[in-house]
């Protein structure tokens, strides 16, 4: 195959058709997914050096890396006794001095380097015994062919594996070779020429060369912190694609007409009066007025409904179910588990069954302790259906469904949520309601549930108070228990939750059956019980009908309590092996406590702490604020993590920094937005294409 000239090179040129890249090396790109140009510019530096100031040899220090220029001389090659290792070695003088050096395993440069010349060095300068400051394994070049020293030079991760390997100083090679007179508008451009003008981007072309080869006077620390024009344009891509995405979903889950009509009267607002348990927050009823007003609007409801723990959601979904019902429609609310299921169908059974009938669906086939349950939800003589992933199976039906809850939206995916929707009449849309106690930051607003209006509780009900939290070394436990024993004699009923059921070879983090044993011991005076998601479902509701009704003290227990389960009395909480668990899930199970007027406390007793370990539970320790915690949060692990992987649609994002690009993911989303109203479905779903295509080649 003969090679090309570099005036030839374009974005498809095939690597194997390049000077210097021989059979050996495409073999190593291609066991990398690396076979074109525009793939091998796709392989981006992982970071930048700053090698543009050449220092000189009198001022440097040990610990550090830096450039020089000088003369060699007294190059040697050293053998030593151990097979396979060599070293060479010899000193660079400049006017201010000189310094020695030393390479590893590197004896070709013996032949290569040549006494009195002068080369351009970069490497890390180290203290040694007997030679003082050495120069360590540093490059070494040519003054009039430099390559790796004297500016900006990028650093990339190795391609192929083994003795066929590319390192960095090869591959920066191969890039000076390829980008000499590459042409960047051989690249194709996904995005529209307008938006690039809007947002001050610049072409895909040439923010890849721009990373490749950086001008002399740019902004390492902005190319390092991925805040460049180049990394900005890459990013921008991202999220517009992603809100491309968002805004067609929108359009054609909204494109439908309302066809389903919500009788909104005095009459139905005596009802929901009559219905209140107690008076609601200004919060509740502005987040209840506005999901009054979807009702009404001119196309179903997709709403989305976040609040702290403890706001009030639930109380806000009954009211709406209510104007549901009272319509002459059917309700459902649907749970991720069982034990949820359970605690909504007594929450609402409580709150709404004396005027309508509420069924419980649950098990395999929905139901489970009822045959008949699922015939009169098909007749309609069931109003309100409680339950599982259970409703969206086969063989429930409803007659007339009108309103769709969904608790505990991040365990379910837009297909649940769709199949809920799907059991209304398929002239009839049902309107959806969306809920979540883990506060979502904006961003993640925007990106996973973009599709989808927001309410946000923002207020706790009238009696709740802050959980005053306390992170303890696993060494004091015996101190936390002294204070649970304080708490119990008070009155006050406690949990100890742990992260395992079964103890685990591969991890230290505490399981039931040895916090049992040390529960026991520890608060032998008070009744105990153990409740985790392998019960059977009538024992899970006899052991939480026995702490609840304080026949049990102290419920030892798994994250099953994380959700849902509300027990006034309990005052105080013990989070073994606090280490093993996330920020969210953290504030998720301290929310099972000050839920009375009793002053509550949380202990959250730890092991060895990483230092994502250690920051996590100092902002657990400081602050009871849900958003706060979520902003944390996303912080922390990044937005794939904090939804969790069974979130369907949310994209990897491999260049926008979320929440640091919160700014840029709005005007993506104005864009996109702009871009469906303009241009119409058909084009849009063109752009979404064309972003894929190139999404494709990232690998993602």
């Amino acid at each position: 195959m003969p090679t090309l000239t570099s005036s030839c090179i374009r974005g498809d040129t095939l690597l194997r058709e390049i000077r210097g890249i021989g059979p050996a090396r495409v073999r190593a790109f291609a066991e990398a997914g690396l076979v074109t140009v525009l793939d091998l510019l796709r392989h981006v530096p992982t970071r930048w050096e700053d090698r543009r100031e050449v220092v000189p040899v009198s001022a440097v220090t040990a610990g550090s890396a830096f450039t020089f220029r000088g003369r060699l001389s007294e190059v040697r090659r050293i053998r030593t006794r151990r097979r396979g290792f060599s070293l060479v070695r010899a000193v660079l003088s400049d006017s201010s001095g000189s310094i020695p050096i030393v390479w590893f395993n590197q004896p070709y440069l013996f032949q290569q380097l040549r006494d009195g010349e002068e080369y351009l060095l970069h490497g890390a300068v180290r203290e040694t015994s007997p030679h003082g400051l050495e120069l360590l394994n540093p490059t070494c070049e040519a003054v009039e062919r430099a390559l790796h020293s004297a500016r900006i030079a990028p650093v990339y991760a190795s391609v192929g594996s083994g003795k066929g390997s590319l390192g960095p100083a090869i591959l920066r090679r191969l890039f000076d070779t390829v980008l000499a007179d590459f042409d960047p508008a051989t690249i194709p451009e996904p995005l529209p020429e307008e938006l690039l003008v809007r947002r001050s981007l610049p072409l895909l072309g040439e923010a890849l060369v721009a990373l490749h080869r950086p001008e002399g006077d740019e902004n390492i620390a902005a190319l390092n912190e991925r805040r460049s024009p180049a990394h900005r344009r890459l990013a921008y891509e991202e999220l517009l694609r992603m809100q491309v995405t968002v805004a067609l979903l929108r359009a054609r889950e909204t494109a439908a007409a309302r066809t389903l009509v919500y009788r909104v009267d005095d009459r139905l607002r005596r009802v929901v009066r009559d219905l209140l348990p107690f008076r609601p927050t200004a919060a509740q009823k502005r987040v209840l007025g506005e999901i009054v007003a979807d009702l009404r609007g001119p196309h179903p409801m997709l709403r989305l409904l976040q609040g702290d723990v403890g706001s009030g959601k639930t109380l806000v979904a009954a009211l709406a179910l209510a104007v549901a019902l009272e319509s002459g429609f059917q309700g459902a609310f649907m749970a991720p588990t069982e034990l949820l299921a359970e605690q909504h169908f007594r929450s609402l059974e409580r709150l709404l069954g004396k005027r309508y009938r509420v069924g419980l669906f649950v098990g395999a086939k929905g139901g489970r302790s009822d045959p008949r349950l699922r015939e009169r939800l098909a007749a309609g003589e069931i109003q309100l259906a409680v339950g599982t992933h259970a409703l969206i199976q086969e063989g429930v039906v409803f007659r007339r469904l009108g309103l769709a809850v969904v608790d505990e939206q991040h365990r379910f995916g837009v297909r649940q949520r769709a199949l809920l929707r799907g059991k209304g009449d398929q002239e009839e849309q049902p309107d959806l309601l969306v809920m979540t106690a883990t506060p979502i930051p904006r961003t993640l607003a925007l990106t996973a549930w973009g599709d989808l209006e927001v309410s946000t509780l923002d207020e706790l009900p009238p009696g709740r108070s802050p959980v005053a939290t306390t992170v303890v070394p696993a060494g004091k436990r015996r101190a936390v228990y002294k204070k649970v024993r304080e708490e119990l004699e008070a009155g006050g009923r406690v949990y100890v939750v742990v992260p395992l059921i079964d103890e685990s070879a591969r991890t230290a983090a505490a399981s039931l059956a040895e916090a049992e044993e040390r529960v026991r011991a520890e608060l032998a005076d008070w009744p105990c019980a153990v409740l985790h998601g392998r019960l059977p479902a009538a024992e899970r509701d006899r052991v939480m009908k026995a702490f609840a009704c304080g026949e049990v003290k102290v419920l030892l227990a798994t994250t099953v309590i994380e959700v849902g389960v509300d027990v006034s009395e309990a005052s105080c909480m013990v989070i073994e092996s606090a280490e093993r668990f996330g920020l969210a899930q953290l504030h998720q199970l301290r929310g099972r406590v000050g839920r009375g007027a009793r002053p509550s406390c949380c202990f959250a007793l730890h092991g060895r702490l990483s230092e994502d370990g250690k920051r996590r539970l100092e902002v657990f320790a400081r602050t009871n604020d849900g958003f706060e915690i979520a902003e944390e949060d996303l912080k922390i692990r990044g937005p794939g993590d904090v939804l969790g992987t069974r979130q369907a649609g949310l994209p990897g994002f491999r260049w926008a920094r979320l929440p640091d690009d919160w700014e840029l993911l709005e005007q993506a989303r104005d864009d996109a937005r702009e871009l469906l109203g303009r241009l119409g479905e058909e084009a849009l779903e063109g752009l979404r294409k064309t972003a894929d295509a190139e999404k494709a080649g990232w690998g993602q």
